[in-house]
């Protein structure tokens, strides 16, 4: 069955960095685009980066875009999401999701900037 298993959340400082990684299996990962989205607490779901199914095309929202890089590495089945300048405002929980339809999630890993 298609799992996603995200990781590398947790408290960091205003300016600092973290990578967040998503491990996935159960599906064939080197065909799927590959988003990342976030849900502040009272908030609703922000969509955050995509990466293309073999890595050379990412997209990101405007809030992010200067500060986050997402990259994948398809013999290993994960993709991540490295996040430099992190704000206040980007504390959440962060998702990773298969496909550009979004049709499986992982758990989630909460990032705290404090």
């Amino acid at each position: 069955h298609v799992q996603l298993v995200e990781s590398g959340g947790g408290l960091v400082q205003p300016g600092g960095s973290l990578t967040l990684s998503c491990a996935a299996s159960g599906f064939t990962f080197s065909t799927y685009y590959m988003p990342w989205i976030r849900q502040a607490p009272g908030t609703v779901l922000e969509w955050v980066s995509t990466i293309s199914n073999d890595g050379p095309n990412t997209y990101s929202a405007d809030s992010v875009k200067a500060r986050f890089t997402v990259f994948r590495d398809n013999a290993k089945n994960t993709v991540s999401l490295r996040m430099n300048s992190l704000k206040s405002e980007d504390t959440a929980v962060y998702y990773c999701a298969t496909g550009t339809d979004m049709a499986t999630w992982g758990q989630g890993t909460q990032v705290t900037v404090s």
